[in-house]
């Protein structure tokens, strides 16, 4: 009778994680966003919420939460209840930035969540306005030598991907160019295309439209191999800037402590969405490499780059208190 009992509680348990994963969600889940809406960030999170809501039953209602480098957005998150309806969209900066930049943290970026999935990256490029007498890498490198600390760059925030690709632009070629950082990639590509800041580091997802339409000029892009969408454009490597990989990097995080049930269940859909003929078009038109796999990938990736950016942190000197 005990071996019964025994057994048929294993069963139960190991049983567990598969109801829960079929009755979740019972309730609308929020997805937040640490960043301003129209950002590629932001975008991408829409797109997905609109892919995933039917297979999930229930509405993904996009929460956007800027501020403090995404630091409020992240911490939202990591103190919320464990119960699968607080997620977010993480970027380069919680999972791999922030940690390194800030001398005290509200979470701690490998403990404090749970992850998900990764959704995909894209790499960043350097434009200017079309207006600037730069016409090329080479160019623009001598004029900024030329000009130390006169010129300014763009960023969508203290922390973002685009500020530290730019600041690791300067480490390598030796030249001076002032942050001028945004609340958001829109205002600041905005900005940009209106001529009040000469240039920036700009994501492929956000920008791709603007650099197409010639209202920004691209000068390099920051990825190993140049990419299908911008083929006739150069990467840094190519131009001699060595050790420039900048690309910024999405997946999805709960708080610490998510159900394995609910873990499986949105890794599932959120690789299903990634596969849909949506999701790979919008992909395609923003330039992006998607990334499905499974949770213990993403984590893995995630560590990976927060070594790699450490390294390439502490070498550029930036803090963020």
């Amino acid at each position: 009778m005990q071996r019964r009992h025994f057994l048929a509680a294993s069963a139960a348990t190991l049983a567990a994680p598969f109801a829960l994963a079929q009755s979740w969600p019972e309730q609308a889940i929020r997805w937040v966003v640490p960043y301003p809406p129209g950002g590629g960030t932001d975008v991408i999170a829409r797109t997905l919420a609109d892919a995933m809501r039917p297979a999930l039953g229930q509405q993904v209602l996009v929460d956007n939460r800027p501020g403090a480098a995404t630091n409020v957005g992240g911490e939202l998150v990591a103190r919320a209840k464990p119960d699968g309806y607080t997620l977010m969209s993480a970027d380069n900066a919680i999972l791999a930035f922030n940690e390194h930049l800030f001398a005290k943290l509200p979470f701690n970026p490998d403990k404090d969540f749970s992850y998900l999935g990764a959704i995909g990256r894209f790499p960043l490029a350097l434009v200017v306005h079309p207006s600037f007498p730069a016409k090329n890498l080479q160019e623009f490198i001598a004029y900024a030598k030329a000009n130390p600390g006169k010129l300014n760059y763009a960023s969508p925030g203290n922390g973002s991907p685009h500020h530290l690709a730019m600041e690791l632009f300067k480490n390598r070629t030796g030249t001076y160019i002032t942050h001028i950082p945004y609340r958001g990639a829109a205002p600041a590509m905005q900005d940009v295309m209106g001529g009040q800041i000469p240039c920036m580091f700009l994501d492929l997802a956000g920008g791709l439209p603007v650099m197409r339409g010639g209202k920004v000029r691209v000068l390099a892009i920051g990825s190993a191999k140049r990419a299908p969408s911008l083929p006739d454009v150069p990467t840094l490597a190519e131009l001699g800037v060595r050790d420039t990989e900048v690309f910024a990097f999405q997946g999805v995080l709960g708080p610490a402590g998510l159900p394995e049930g609910v873990v499986t269940r949105f890794n599932s859909e959120l690789n299903k969405a990634l596969a849909s003929t949506e999701v790979q078009k919008r992909a395609t038109d923003f330039g992006m490499e998607l990334l499905p796999g499974t949770p213990a990938q993403f984590h893995a990736m995630a560590r990976a780059e927060a070594k790699r950016w450490g390294t390439i942190i502490r070498a550029a000197g930036v803090k963020l208190d």
